[in-house]
C-alpha cells in the first residue's frame, strides 16, 4: 500500500513535481505541473499546491474533484481527492489574511520551496492573489 510517507520520498527527488488534473465542465481533464508536497491540515495530513491559474481554480470551485502525481523516472505515485481552497478569493473559516499567509508559507516549504526574504514571497503571494489548494486523499496509489 503507498502512503503519503511513500509520495513524500518520490516528490524529493524530482522536487516535488507533480501533474494536476482536474475535470473541466464538458468533463475533459486539465493537466499542468506544480510543485505540490504533504503538510498537516487541519490535523490531517494533505497534499498541497499554491496556485492562481484562472482555469485550474475555476474548475476546482465547480468540480473538487482532482488527482495530483508525482514522478521520479518510471516511478510514479497518484494522490485523488477533493480539492480544498484557502484563499483571498475561496475563504476557509478561521482563517484570516495572516493565517492564509502563513498557509501560502507552509505549502511552499512542504513542497521543497526555500526563501530569502518572506517579506517579498509575502506580498508576491498577495498581489498575484494565490490560493492554497489542499487535497485530503481519498486514493493513494502507485507502480511501486
Amino acid at each position: 500500500m503507498t502512503t503519503l510517507a511513500d509520495v513524500v520520498a518520490l516528490g524529493q527527488r524530482e522536487r516535488f513535481l507533480a501533474v494536476v488534473s482536474t475535470v473541466r465542465a464538458d468533463g475533459t481533464i486539465q493537466a499542468s505541473l506544480v510543485n505540490a508536497g504533504v503538510l498537516s491540515f487541519g490535523g490531517s495530513e494533505v497534499v498541497g499546491f499554491v496556485t492562481y491559474g484562472r482555469a485550474k481554480l475555476a474548475n476546482l470551485r465547480a468540480r473538487p474533484q482532482v488527482a495530483v502525481t508525482f514522478r521520479s523516472e518510471w516511478a510514479w505515485a497518484t494522490v485523488e481527492g477533493r480539492a480544498v481552497l484557502v484563499g483571498p478569493d475561496d475563504e476557509y473559516p478561521d482563517i484570516d489574511a495572516d493565517g492564509l499567509r502563513l498557509l501560502l508559507r507552509q505549502v511552499f516549504v512542504a513542497a521543497g520551496g526555500t526563501h530569502d526574504d518572506w517579506t517579498v514571497y509575502d506580498k508576491a503571494m498577495a498581489d498575484e492573489r494565490r490560493t492554497a489548494v489542499l487535497i485530503a486523499p481519498t486514493r493513494i496509489y502507485s507502480n511501486a
